[in-house]
């Protein structure tokens, strides 16, 4: 099978350089082992928010041209500061139009609240999540009954810490009682399920509307809204006070949200969506990928032009741990990493560790590199990258956006798209 360029991983990373491409008349196509890290996302997209020496961020040219000094090594320095606010707002143009109603800029980052009652900025956030409120507004957050993945007591006490005026309440909603019969399927995406359903809206609003005159604004559990945000307008509509949603424990109805609507701009594209698949071998010639080989597809093998790598990083095993190295799982490409396994991690868990930055290495245009060697149709977007840490420095959502856009240009520059 001939494709123009193929892309192993349907993350955000992925599936926004698949997009890319298709719409610009490529033959694309993405393998996607299963879930991506986005369904286990809060659905909010960070950029840059502190640097490695934990300074904030609030200036993003800065916070590049910073880490150019502190930190070469990390896409963004690599990049440099006016193509990544340049591909994070292409971002954030293309999320839109995909239907993903989201608030934020690259320029102003925002504080949003977690469902713990913190606080942690952010570069891009639904519409539904509840940015940091002011002192003098009363905060009802509401949990539902039985539901462990929220807990109103703990984010009501956390807000209250902060200064600000939140009680806890909770809500029994008896349509839920077949889900919640069985403990290990009462989860946000299930209970979305249930209550996206028009004949369940009557139920839930009833239950809200009394807290609603009591408060100024409600926080309620991200359990609503898997495809669209058709009952939470309703519900905004209706309700006596403006409602807030928390995303919840994976897997969040946001984060699902997020890589439905994704995929399914990919396929209207005419992308070609291969899940369930992952490719376990490639053969390679003269510094360029020929063939990639599939688990499901044994014996027909992908000829692509182009090849991205977004496999991910430890949590999707596009990053082994070995006893004594990190390895890159399907190409064995070079891999920045500290010698010595005692030197991977810190003792206190708190800390940033130095396994985080672990990833592949490449070139400034995001080429691959294996045995020093560049290989020249092989780019490498998001997570599996090197030289960045996701949590510590806030930036996870936006290396893999910013890359992603960035390696799909590349390809653009060889005169194979429109």
């Amino acid at each position: 099978m001939k494709f123009d360029t193929v892309i192993i991983g349907g993350g955000l990373a992925g599936l926004l350089c698949g997009i890319r491409l298709s719409e610009n008349g490529q033959r694309c196509a993405i393998v996607s082992r299963g879930q991506s890290a986005l369904n286990f996302s809060s659905g909010s997209l960070d950029l840059l928010s502190r640097l490695p020496d934990g300074q904030a961020v609030r200036d993003l040219t800065a916070g590049v041209e910073a880490l150019q000094r502190m930190q070469s090594e990390h896409p963004y320095a690599l990049l440099g500061a006016e193509k990544v606010r340049h591909y994070a707002k292409m971002t954030q143009t293309m999320l839109a139009d995909c239907g993903l109603r989201l608030k934020g800029e690259a320029d102003t980052p925002h504080m949003r609240v977690t469902p713990l009652g913190t606080f942690r900025q952010a570069w891009l956030s639904p519409d539904e999540i509840p940015l940091q409120p002011t002192k003098d507004i009363a905060i009802g957050v509401v949990g539902i009954c039985g539901f462990l993945d929220f807990q109103p007591q703990l984010a009501a006490a956390s807000l209250r810490k902060r200064g600000m005026n939140a009680t806890a309440e909770e809500i029994t909603l008896p349509v839920l009682d077949r889900v919640r019969d069985n403990p290990s399927e009462f989860r946000a995406v299930n209970i979305a399920r249930v209550l996206d359903v028009t004949e369940n809206f009557d139920e839930l609003y009833r239950a809200l509307l009394p807290l609603s005159r009591q408060y100024d604004v409600l926080y309620f559990p991200a359990c609503i809204g898997l495809q669209d945000n058709a009952v939470f307008t309703r519900l905004n509509q209706q309700l006596s006070c403006p409602l807030r949603l928390l995303p919840t424990l994976p897997p969040s109805v946001p984060g699902t949200r997020m890589q439905s609507r994704l995929q399914q701009r990919f396929i209207q594209s005419g992308g070609t969506w291969m899940p369930g698949d992952e490719v376990i071998r490639a053969d390679m010639e003269k510094g360029r990928v020929t063939q990639l080989w599939t688990r499901k597809h044994e014996d027909i093998p992908l000829r692509p032009r182009h090849v991205v790598l977004a496999s991910g990083s430890f949590f999707n095993n596009g990053l082994i741990a070995e006893r004594d190295r990190i390895r890159e799982a399907i190409f064995d490409l070079d891999v920045l990493q500290s010698p010595g396994r005692e030197s991977w991690y810190r003792d206190n868990v708190f800390d940033a560790q130095p396994w985080q930055q672990f990833g592949v290495i490449t070139d400034a245009t995001l080429h691959a590199q294996r045995q020093g060697a560049t290989l020249d149709n092989l780019y490498v977007v998001g997570s599996v990258l090197g030289g960045f840490d996701a949590v510590a420095q806030g930036c996870g959502g936006g290396v893999c956006a910013v890359t992603a856009l960035y390696a799909a240009e590349q390809i653009c520059a060889r005169g194979e798209l429109k």
